[in-house]
C-alpha cells in the first residue's frame, strides 16, 4: 500500500480494497520499524490516527467523503495540534502542548484525513539541512550519509521513505522546495496568504507560508485543495476563489511560454545539475512549450535581503519565548534578568541564537535605516523583476537547489555556505510567488530538483505544467535505494 500514491490509495479506499484504519496501522507499522533510521518524526500519534481512521471509515461507508477521507498524512512540528505536543523541534517549547488546531491542521481533519504524527524540522525552521533539530538531524532516505534539506527535512524525509503518502510543510526561503529537491519529491509552496498561517508558529511572519510534500503533482493538488481556504483568524489571508486545484492538471503544454532566467545558470551551480535541468527544458520543449531566455537582474540580492528581513522577524516573533508563560524555565533563576537570560540560553540553539542577535542588531536605533529598510527597499525590486517577466512569460524555471543533497557537517561550521543553498528559492518567498520543486534526474544517485515558479494565485497552473512533466517522465516514479 505505500508504494501508491495518495491519489491511488483514495480510489483504494472507494473501491473497499482496504480500510483507512488497514492503511493507518501499515503506515503505523513502518514508522516504528524503519523510523529509526531516518529520524524523520518527532511524535507518533498512533491512537489518535486509529481513532480517525475509524471514524473515516465510517464516513466513506456512509458514502460522498471527501477524497483525502482516511488517508494517512504527517504535519510538520511547526503547526498546533490539540493535545499534541508542538515543539518546533526546539528544546524551547519541548514541554509545550497546544490548546488548539492551526486552521490547515483542522481542514484536513474536516476532511477526514488521519494524523500520523509530527514530523522533524530544524529548529523554528531556521535551516536548510535538518541538523539544527533538538531532537537530532534527520537523514535523507536516498543517502542516509547525507542531509534530506530544511526546514522541512522531516516531512520529506517521511514522505521519501515511503513513510507517509504526503505532509504538510511551511517555506519561509525554500524549506519545502529545497528538502523536495533533495528528497527527489514534489513540493509546493503556494502564494503567501493562499494558505492561513493561523496555529503556524511564526519565524518571519511576511515570509512564511504552508505548502505541501508529495510524490506527485496530482497529489500536491489534493492537499492544496483541501488546506487552502480564506480565514479571517489570519490577517495576512487572503480572501481570493478557491479553485479546483486537479482541474487544469491534463491540460496540454503547447503554447506554454517558459522564462529561463539567466542569472539561475552561473557560477555556483553544479554542472551535472545544470546538465538534468537543461534536460527537463528540453522535454518542455517536445511537449509544445517555447522557451524565452529572461533576466531577474536582483537575483544576486535575494540572499543578503533575506537574511535581513528574516531575522529580524524571527528576532520579534521569538521574544514572546522568555522562559515566563510558556517553553522552557531555566531551574533556580535569581532574578528576573538570570530567568530571561537562561531559559533563552538553555532553550535555543545556536542558529536561532545567531538569527536573533542579527535581527536585533538590524532593527536597533542606530541601524534600522541602513539595514532592515535597506533591504525592504530591495524587496520591492526583486519583487518587479518578477513583475516584469510575467508580462512575457506564463512560467519561470531554473533548478531548486545549487547541487544534490550534502553530507552531514560539511556546511555546518559556514553559515554562509549554508544561506546559498536557498540562493534560488528565496527570490520566490520575497515576492510572495508560488513555487514548486519537482524531480528531474539523479546525479551522483542522489535527486535534483527542478524549480517552477507561477504568478500569483497561480497554482493551478505550475501544478499542470508540473504534472505534465510528470506523465511524460518516470522521475517521481523512482525510489531512494533500499526502501521496502
Amino acid at each position: 500500500m505505500h508504494q501508491h500514491t495518495m491519489a491511488q490509495l483514495a480510489q483504494g479506499l472507494r473501491d473497499r480494497a482496504f480500510s483507512s484504519v488497514e492503511l493507518t496501522r501499515h503506515y503505523l507499522e513502518r514508522i516504528e520499524r524503519l523510523d529509526p533510521a531516518y529520524n524523520s518524526y518527532i511524535t507518533v500519534t498512533a491512537e489518535r490516527a486509529l481513532a480517525q481512521a475509524a471514524k473515516a471509515d465510517e464516513r466513506l461507508a456512509n458514502g460522498n467523503a471527501p477524497i483525502l477521507c482516511g488517508i494517512p498524512i504527517a504535519h510538520k512540528d511547526i503547526f498546533c495540534t490539540l493535545g499534541v505536543r508542538t515543539s518546533c523541534a526546539s528544546k524551547m517549547l519541548d514541554n509545550f502542548i497546544a490548546p488548539y488546531n492551526a486552521t490547515i491542521v483542522s481542514n484536513y481533519e474536516a476532511a477526514g484525513a488521519v494524523m500520523l504524527g509530527k514530523t522533524n524540522m530544524d529548529e523554528f525552521a531556521m535551516g536548510s539541512s535538518n541538523e539544527t533539530s533538538f531532537y537530532g538531524p534527520v537523514k535523507n532516505p536516498w543517502n542516509t550519509g547525507c542531509v534530506p534539506g530544511g526546514s522541512s527535512g522531516g516531512s520529506a524525509a517521511s514522505v521519501a521513505a515511503h513513510l507517509a503518502p504526503g505532509a504538510t510543510a511551511s517555506d519561509t526561503g525554500g524549506s519545502i522546495r529545497q528538502p523536495a529537491a533533495l528528497c527527489g519529491l514534489t513540493g509546493l509552496k503556494p502564494t503567501y496568504g493562499r494558505v492561513s498561517r493561523w496555529g503556524m508558529i511564526a519565524f518571519a511572519s511576511s515570509l512564511d507560508q504552508a505548502g505541501t510534500l508529495t510524490r506527485t503533482a496530482e497529489d500536491a493538488a489534493l492537499m492544496l485543495n483541501t488546506m487552502a481556504s480564506f480565514d479571517p483568524k489570519d490577517s495576512t489571508c487572503v480572501d481570493h476563489p478557491v479553485e479546483d486545484y486537479t482541474a487544469q492538471l491534463d491540460q496540454p503544454l503547447s503554447g506554454l511560454r517558459i522564462g529561463i532566467p539567466k542569472e539561475y545558470f552561473g557560477d555556483g551551480l553544479n554542472a551535472d545539475t545544470a546538465k538534468r535541468v537543461q534536460d527537463a527544458i528540453n522535454v518542455y520543449a517536445s511537449l509544445g512549450a517555447t522557451l524565452h531566455d529572461i533576466s531577474l537582474p536582483h537575483t544576486h540580492l535575494a540572499v543578503p535581503a533575506y537574511y535581513v528581513i528574516a531575522p529580524a522577524e524571527c528576532s520579534a516573533n521569538l521574544s514572546r519565548f522568555d522562559g515566563v508563560r510558556y517553553g522552557h524555565r531555566c531551574e533556580n533563576p535569581k532574578d528576573l534578568n538570570d530567568l530571561y537570560e537562561r531559559s533563552r540560553s538553555e532553550g535555543f540553539g545556536e542558529e536561532v541564537k545567531r538569527r536573533i542577535l542579527v535581527g536585533a542588531y538590524a532593527l536597533s536605533a542606530g541601524y534600522y535605516d541602513a539595514y532592515y529598510n535597506k533591504a525592504q527597499q530591495v524587496r520591492r525590486l526583486i519583487k518587479q523583476d518578477f513583475v516584469d517577466a510575467f508580462e512575457n512569460v506564463d512560467v519561470i524555471l531554473g533548478p531548486t537547489s545549487p547541487s544534490p543533497a550534502f553530507a552531514f557537517g560539511s556546511k555546518t561550521q559556514d553559515p554562509v555556505a549554508m544561506y546559498l543553498e536557498d540562493i534560488y528559492t528565496i527570490a520566490t518567498n520575497l515576492a510572495g510567488l508560488p513555487g514548486l520543486s519537482i524531480p528531474c534526474g539523479l546525479v551522483d544517485s542522489k535527486p535534483v530538483g527542478l524549480q517552477l515558479i507561477g504568478n500569483y494565485f497561480a497554482e493551478g497552473k505550475l501544478l499542470n505544467v508540473a504534472h505534465q512533466f510528470q506523465q511524460a517522465t518516470d522521475f517521481h516514479e523512482q525510489c531512494a535505494p533500499g526502501i521496502e
